[in-house]
């Protein structure tokens, strides 16, 4: 059965993106990297906020533009979302959560189900579908955008620590 994972790129300080979005500050670090293109052939099917999906690019003006991992990897995405949108090839839009998880999870098989997007993944924790989590600093202090985990008021959610940077959601 496939597992849920949050794989995503940070700031030294967590944050996602800059203000209002911004990618750009990620394009300078976007290198080949051993451990994310382990993990690209691991991903079955992608479940997407609706914010990332509308979202930036750091690949703005390059080859991968508008592709998932820079056109490293293709397959069924489903993006959450409450909102009217037009199809888009490969693409599933759903407005609950339940369905989203079921359908990507469905169509990964025994591969991941790679989360993108904070609220999302947000959403993923607190519903308890959450399997693991995979963290890859990028060295800059963004200061301010969208954070990689926002819970205002909410209590700590235990991790365990597969390797570095990779961490089992514990339940």
């Amino acid at each position: 059965m496939a597992k849920l994972l949050y794989a995503f790129s940070c700031s030294i300080d967590g944050f996602l993106a800059g203000p209002g979005g911004d990618m750009s500050w990620l394009t300078p670090h976007l290198h080949p990297d051993p451990e994310v293109d382990a993990l690209i052939p691991r991903i079955g099917a992608l479940l997407v906020g609706r914010r990332t999906y509308d979202g930036d690019d750091p690949h703005r003006g390059g080859p991968g533009e508008g592709q998932a991992f820079g056109g490293g990897w293709e397959g069924p995405q489903f993006v959450l979302t409450h909102r009217a949108a037009a199809p888009a090839p490969g693409v599933t839009f759903a407005a609950d959560l339940a369905s989203a998880v079921s359908a990507a999870k469905a169509a990964a098989g025994e591969k991941y189900v790679n989360v993108l997007g904070a609220e999302v993944a947000r959403q993923c924790l607190e519903a308890g579908v959450l399997d693991e989590v995979l963290a890859l600093p990028v060295p800059v202090f963004l200061g301010d955008g969208v954070r990689m985990f926002d819970r205002p008021g909410g209590g700590p959610i235990e991790l365990e620590r597969l390797r570095p940077n990779w961490y089992r959601v514990i339940r």
